[in-house]
């Protein structure tokens, strides 16, 4: 009886601990007082104050940014955050663009999940393409975009302004990013130009454009 007892005195006293070692988070979604989390590949889905497995604890979640608490630590984090197990700064999403042979940066990427070859164009106001680009993509540019003139190396043409929901190049991947469809058959690939590229740190390294993405 009094082992009994001891036994459960110790119960008591021992702190909950964490049984698992975590090391990558990775915030996948998040709504209004959820968030859709990858815990080193697996895929939990937290709720206010409710502990995961692994010891992981939401404060409060919005449809841009949860706050996560592991081991009594708290931290902001926004979709596509990345967390640690010693909870650092979300590490820096990164691409590298490798310069062709013409001295151009060119790299393949993604539209809205589509597939596309990129020009990095830092003279190109927007990211933009022509028609038959951005039929095959699905962008509705006659009925959703907004008729405009853009200047090209062949003069001044017309096109359509539109914005683009996701765009992907590397691990940076970027929403609501303002596109031309420019009515005609050029540029031959997709011109990645400043509405993209001002919202990443570029550095070049004269074989390689290394862009990260900013926070």
């Amino acid at each position: 009886m009094r082992n009994g007892l001891l036994i459960a005195l110790l119960l008591i006293g021992i702190a909950p601990c964490r049984l698992f070692s975590i090391e990558r988070i990775v915030v996948e979604a998040l709504f209004t007082d959820k968030a859709m989390v990858s815990v080193d590949g697996v895929r939990r889905l937290l709720k206010l104050n409710q502990p995961s497995p692994e010891g992981l604890r939401l404060i409060s979640a919005t449809s841009k940014e949860a706050v996560i608490e592991l081991d009594g630590e708290r931290q902001v984090y926004p979709l596509g955050g990345h967390i640690t197990t010693h909870f650092s700064k979300p590490e820096r999403l990164t691409a590298k663009v490798w310069r062709n042979q013409a001295g151009a940066y060119t790299t393949v990427g993604t539209i809205n999940g589509l597939t596309v070859n990129f020009l990095v164009d830092t003279g190109a106001t927007a990211v933009a393409m022509h028609a038959s680009q951005a039929k095959r993509l699905g962008i509705s540019y006659r009925l959703e975009g907004k008729p405009i003139y853009v200047n090209t190396a062949n003069g001044t043409t017309s096109a359509y302004e539109v914005t683009l929901q996701r765009v992907q190049v590397g691990d940076i991947t970027l929403r609501q990013i303002r596109g031309f469809v420019i009515d005609g058959i050029g540029p031959n690939r997709v011109l990645l130009g400043m509405s993209f590229l001002n919202r990443v740190k570029m550095e070049d390294r004269g074989e390689v454009l290394l862009l990260e993405q900013k926070f």
